[in-house]
């Protein structure tokens, strides 16, 4: 707990003169929130003698007024900063996030990402002004009541500090009776958000199965062991509040009990009296604002501590010493004795990968689900490593170019878009940001996409929905390729791009791939080997080994594994080349 509270404290050493301002403010509000009482016990000892109480009155109205000038400029101050402060954080947390490999994400659940981030900046934020404008007051008032208290009276001193104990010694004992409850409701809490976000993300699912019942009494058992968890806790949390609610009461009664015994033997006056018992309110409302702090501190601290993680959790990969950016690339492409393991276990990678690629060559990767494709184009991007081996563009170890240019130099087409929820001309300006608008109708055009672009409200000013929900399947892989176009990389890599469509839309989709990928060097992980007839090389990968490579005739004439797979696809190959003669 001290060491996250240590590092959200820490955010403020990056703007060191408007929290010396602050600063300030709270050591002038502590030093007059002490003065306060002893100024008013001053104006109640005087009311009999009259000749000084209007000057103590006046003195009391100006510890009041001084006392409003510095606390409003200290909560401007420490709101401000401390929003700043907050989005800053929420932008690192961001930045780091979106740098994580995808499966990484995919563990965790984008909703829970999105959470940590939401929250984490939330609790960032009220963690700082708590500390800004109720911590740091009260621990500077406290740090002065202690010395003038004994200084003014040590028996009544005495008896504040005793409180103070038995105050401060509750609190830590419920804070350590809840502490591991607080860790499960948290857990069940996460458990309670993870399941929202997933039946809303999958809601046409639900609908389709007509499962929603089903999911509602799951998300009611979660919500049931949520409060289950929650209630110990939150019971131990209201008996504190109402012990401190009293306290208040108790600290009076005490310091007029003891304060009439001393006045009796002439060894306290009526308006020290009267200032200890201003002492004791102040000193119990000081610490019901560190209680409360704590507390809140306390409960979000789980939360913190996933935020935190969140922008230190590296991600692996990251600028060699020396790196220099891969300008002018060509697109020649080497994989050299490459072996990469997934998770450590042998079975699972690619494994002795060697090929060479010509710049401006088309090359297909074939293979069974797990056989290696989509490892061997993260290797390329270097979204993973080699552990053996290396991948080279132009000659040069990708791993001494920086990082930007490399991904800088290749454009992906998913076979999901991976469109977001903004306009047509934002999803495409993802690719080039300074792109003009006859920049983006160019890469239209080429993709085949402008005809549906053109008719849709706003044109390129049209939001798309969802993941690209308001367009069909056809128009956003077209859109998709008009934004690699737009990106004008010497390497483009294209991720069965048009497996879930039907035939008539592939054959547009056909057309803008190839346009696409002119003048390029192209990689296809294929789904449907009708598309790969025209490679210049086709790879055939088995349990992330290269068991076959060759031309599609060339293969096909080998009678072997590909040309099983394509007999087993419904590839009739007569259509395309001429069959090999089978042996009688």
């Amino acid at each position: 707990m001290v060491s996250i509270y240590r590092r959200a404290l820490s955010c403020l050493s990056q703007e060191r003169r408007r929290a010396a301002v602050i600063v300030a403010a709270n050591v002038l509000l502590g030093a007059l929130a002490l003065l306060d009482p002893i100024v008013f016990g001053k104006v109640v000892g005087s009311l009999g003698t009259g000749a000084a109480t209007w000057r103590y009155i006046l003195a009391w109205a100006a510890v009041s007024a001084l006392g409003v000038v510095a606390g409003v400029t200290a909560s401007i101050v420490a709101d401000r900063l401390s929003h700043r402060r907050r989005l800053q954080a929420m932008t690192e947390a961001f930045d780091n996030a979106v740098t994580l490999p995808g499966a990484r994400i995919a563990e965790r659940g984008t909703g829970r990402v999105v959470r940590i981030i939401s929250a984490g900046g939330d609790s960032l934020f009220w963690v700082l002004l708590s500390f800004l404008r109720e911590q740091m007051p009260a621990l500077f008032a406290l740090a002065l009541l202690v010395p003038v208290a004994f200084w003014m009276n040590p028996l009544l001193a005495s008896v504040l500090v005793g409180l103070a104990a038995v105050y401060v010694t509750a609190n830590l004992y419920v804070i350590r009776r809840t502490e591991s409850g607080q860790r499960v409701v948290d857990d069940q809490a996460q458990e309670v958000s993870n399941r929202i976000g997933d039946v809303v993300a999958n809601v046409s699912v639900i609908q389709a199965y007509a499962s929603l019942r089903s999911e509602t009494a799951k998300l009611e058992s979660l919500t049931r062991q949520l409060l289950q968890a929650q209630f110990p806790v939150l019971n131990w949390w209201a008996l504190l509040i109402v012990l401190t609610r009293s306290a208040s009461t108790i600290a009076l009664v005490a310091i007029f009990t003891v304060g009439a015994a001393l006045a009796a033997h002439g060894r306290s006056s009526l308006g020290e009296i009267v200032a200890f018992g201003g002492f004791a309110t102040m000193l119990i409302s000081r610490l019901d604002l560190l209680s409360s702090s704590l507390s809140r501190l306390f409960v979000g601290l789980p939360t913190l501590k996933a935020f935190f993680g969140l922008i230190d959790e590296r991600h692996g990969f990251s600028d060699a010493p020396g790196a220099t950016p891969l300008q002018n690339a060509k697109g020649e492409i080497a994989f050299e004795n490459v072996t990469h393991w997934i998770c450590d276990q042998n079975d699972l990678g690619v494994f002795d990968v060697n090929f060479h690629v010509p710049a401006g060559a088309t090359v297909a990767l074939v293979g069974s689900s797990g056989a290696g494709k989509t490892t061997m184009m993260s290797l390329l991007q270097r979204v993973r490593e080699p552990d053996l081996g290396r991948v080279t563009i132009d000659g040069r170890d990708i791993r001494d170019v920086t990082l930007a240019s490399l991904r800088q130099s290749i454009a992906v087409v998913f076979q999901e878009a991976g469109l977001f929820n903004r306009s047509i001309a934002e999803n495409l300006r993802m690719a080039r940001p300074d792109a003009t608008d006859e920049q983006l109708k160019a890469a239209l055009i080429a993709a085949e996409a402008w005809e549906f672009v053109d008719k849709k409200d706003g044109r390129l000013d049209f939001v798309i929905g969802e993941r690209g929900q308001l367009l069909s399947g056809g128009e956003r892989q077209r859109l998709a390729i008009a934004r690699a176009i737009l990106k004008d990389a010497p390497i483009l890599i294209l991720d069965e791009a048009t497996s879930a469509l039907d035939t008539v839309t592939e054959a547009k989709v056909k057309r803008a791939l190839d346009t696409a990928s002119r003048g390029r060097t192209t990689f296809i992980i294929a789904h449907r080997l009708s598309t790969i007839v025209d490679a210049d090389l086709i790879l055939v990968l088995d349990k992330g080994r290269i068991v076959e490579r060759g031309t599609f005739e060339a293969l096909v004439a080998q009678d072997g594994r590909f040309t099983r797979m394509a007999r087993e696809s419904g590839l009739v190959l007569g259509d395309l080349i001429p069959l090999p003669t089978r042996a009688a």
